[in-house]
């Protein structure tokens, strides 16, 4: 998924009310930026980072800047925008590219499940449908290794529990991780931040939801599927 504006570079002065930093532009102004996560962003946040937005013009939009990457100056990028996986997990599932979820004819997103909630995608075609629900991973704690979540989620929780039913119902269920860093290549659960999420995790397993952890590569002129890695106790 190529950005639809050239990126452009700047500081991180601070993040705050989850969805909003303070940064300063290549001519030393300041500006405030949008931020597409709503997690902790933990170790991913700290003043001085060297990060990468995106402009828009859109008179619409209150902010004219978006945060999309943490360049960690060492030629590893950390993809912060929670909802390019699931843009870049649609164009690879369209195009047939995502080792395990093959030959499916029709890809639709958000679809109606369970009570009161949309799981991400549902493909249908030759075999049972599989509902596929996708998490951005950005934390690393140990050189090499993504984990998830990086704080409480909740909602994650029930999303796994409505995985779970859908495999009851005789459907196929997944639950794929898209790790938004080049640095690492493996992926675990970080069941210290919420224990919570990692029963579910492990209870929807045992009822056979899969899961598939795929990485990306990331530079500012894109962002794109990589290579399936593994998921490590």
């Amino acid at each position: 998924m190529k950005f639809a504006t050239p990126l452009i570079p700047a500081r991180l002065i601070r993040r705050y009310k989850r969805f909003l930093a303070d940064v300063t532009l290549p001519d030393g102004s300041e500006a405030v930026a949008h931020c597409a996560n709503p997690g902790s962003m933990m170790g991913l946040a700290k003043e001085g980072t060297k990060i990468w937005l995106e402009p828009n013009d859109d008179p619409k939009k209150k902010l004219k800047y978006g945060w999309r990457l943490v360049d960690h100056e060492n030629g590893h990028f950390t993809g912060v925008d929670t909802s390019i996986p699931n843009k870049a997990l649609k164009a690879a599932l369209l195009g047939h590219q995502v080792p395990g979820l093959p030959g499916y004819t029709q890809v639709r997103s958000e679809v109606k499940c369970g009570e009161n909630s949309r799981i991400d995608f549902l493909l249908t075609g030759d075999g049972p449908d599989t509902y596929v629900e996708v998490k951005s991973v950005t934390l690393n704690r140990t050189p090499g290794l993504a984990e998830f979540p990086d704080s409480v989620t909740a909602r994650g929780a029930k999303h796994l529990h409505e995985l779970s039913n859908m495999v009851r119902e005789g459907h196929r269920a997944v639950m794929f991780y898209l790790v938004q860093r080049t640095d690492c290549n493996t992926m675990s659960l970080a069941a210290d931040i919420d224990p919570t999420y990692a029963q579910a995790f492990a209870d929807a397993k045992a009822v056979g939801v899969t899961s598939l952890v795929q990485t990306c590569t990331i530079n500012p002129q894109e962002i794109k599927l990589g290579s399936v890695i593994p998921m490590v106790p």
